[in-house]
């Protein structure tokens, strides 16, 4: 996008758009103008290139890593694998994740990293040629490691490329005991968590849940509080889109619309994720799909849609000042990171709308990644230690309270009450804590200062807020 000063334009790429956001919300805190520089810019880029064997040939792999802050150690962040990236998005990617940590109260700085290929382009062996190269640069610049900068999956990358990652820290680095707290997103076998996988979309969905549930706000759109019966549009079938628009169902949303790169489809009385995203497995792509009322060739289309809520969890930059005028919805989820440009996010909330900011909404990877990397570091499963206490507590309080009542339950009622927390089940509950207490923290900063328009920049003051407090205690500012 481009916005003018006078007679001058100047072009914005997604870090200064992300750096526009921060100037905006620097007003409203009191920190000096150096400290604002500081937590503003990157620390650390490393951009590097390295060749692989192609066929008979060989091909040059452009490739980066950004440690954006270090006010926390270590540093956190994903790998995208796209023909697409470049460092200005990896550095933005970065910046957005030191923020996201702070808002979601995770004790990590933030980083991220880019490989600048198409997956679809090479071979399982290849791939794993590449992740495997990519690490050791890494290693030899000391840019991983479980207490330095620990990456994570992110588009394009996921369990596999992780497991290749956390082989190759481990070799180069015998003998170390928490190596494996080197990257996140691993299998349950190399040690992953359970619900790592489905956490961001879930984390979308609770992150939805919880703005509609404010009734104060919802008078204000017109809506009443409440999933039920909101009709949703997601962006994106992958990771975060599908387990976004799975959990907003179950939680009583209706799916009216899906969009992907080859298209979109329809249907106001609602879709189904699972039988659409079968259908695309299958055929290799949205469209055809029976149960869809209209379809759409160009994906942007979709999002132009009747609906309650917006769900972009594809790729930045897909609502802009051009399209945003003919979107219907009312609140924007944004799963994704960076999809709404400045000026559409400004003409959208002049239109009353309400936008659930990327580095809040889509922060419940990170949120689970923490958890997979203390497991990691503690080498224990959760609820390992006091499942069965647990158990064996319930059932002595049930037994007592048959014995005393003559009330006798019936094994499925006693199951229910003396079961144990899961791994799953606790994970689940932590994040959804999380997102919860995260969502109420940046309202509250946007409630107290009537001259902040937007949650965005309220949970970018309460970003800069609690890493401001980071440096004062390192001693860095007074």
């Amino acid at each position: 996008m481009s916005t003018k000063s006078g007679a001058a334009s100047e072009e914005l790429t997604f870090f200064g758009d992300v750096c526009q956001f921060f100037d905006h919300a620097a007003q409203f805190t009191n920190h000096p103008a150096g400290l604002l520089d500081q937590i503003k810019s990157c620390n650390s880029v490393y951009r590097f290139r390295f060749p692989i064997r192609k066929g008979d040939g060989l091909e040059v792999i452009d490739a980066w890593r950004v440690e954006h802050s270090h006010h926390k150690s270590p540093t956190k962040g994903g790998i995208r694998y796209s023909e697409m990236v470049n460092e200005d998005e990896v550095m933005a990617l970065a910046a957005l994740m030191t923020y996201k940590c702070a808002i979601v109260n995770v004790p990590f700085g933030g980083a991220k990293g880019g490989i600048k290929i198409n997956p679809k382009n090479y071979s399982l062996a290849e791939l794993e040629n590449i992740t495997r190269r990519y690490t050791v640069e890494l290693v030899k610049k000391n840019f991983i490691g479980p207490g330095i900068d620990v990456p994570a999956p992110d588009y394009g990358s996921g369990e596999r490329e992780m497991s290749w990652i956390a082989d190759t820290y481990q070799t180069m680095n015998p003998g170390q005991l928490d190596a494996l707290g080197c990257v996140t997103g691993k299998p349950i076998a190399l040690h992953g968590i359970a619900g790592r996988r489905e956490a961001t979309g879930r984390g979308v969905a609770i992150a939805v849940r919880e703005c509609v549930s404010v009734a104060d706000d919802m008078k204000v759109l017109g809506l009443t509080p409440g999933l039920a019966g909101k009709r949703v549009i997601v962006q994106g079938l992958g990771n975060v889109g599908y387990h976004s628009a799975k959990f907003l169902a179950e939680f009583g949303a209706i799916i009216v619309g899906l969009c992907e790169f080859e298209g979109a489809i329809y249907n106001e009385k609602g879709l189904d994720i699972d039988e659409v995203f079968n259908h695309r497995k299958a055929s290799g792509s949205i469209l055809g799909f029976k149960g869809a009322q209209k379809e759409f060739k160009k994906s942007l289309e979709g999002l132009e849609q009747p609906c309650d809520i917006l769900v972009p969890a594809a790729l930045e930059n897909q609502i802009t000042e051009e399209n945003v005028v003919r979107i219907h919805a009312k609140i924007i989820a944004e799963g994704a990171n960076g999809p709404t440009t400045p000026g559409a996010e400004e003409m959208f909330v002049k239109q009353g709308g309400i936008i659930i900011p990327d580095m809040y909404c889509n922060a419940g990877g990170v949120t689970v990644s923490y958890f997979e990397w203390l497991k990691n570091l503690s080498h224990v499963a959760f609820g390992r230690m006091d499942k069965r206490y647990e158990e064996t507590a319930n059932e002595n309080i049930v037994n007592m309270v048959e014995a005393s009542t003559g009330v006798k339950l019936s094994p499925e009622q006693r199951s229910v009450i003396v079961k144990g927390a899961t791994e799953l089940e606790l994970v689940n509950s932590g994040l959804e804590d999380t997102m919860i207490r995260s969502y109420h923290e940046i309202r509250d900063v946007k409630m107290a200062n009537p001259k902040i328009k937007t949650l965005r920049i309220a949970a970018f003051v309460n970003a800069i807020d609690k890493i401001a407090v980071s440096y004062s205690n390192m001693g860095v500012w007074p």
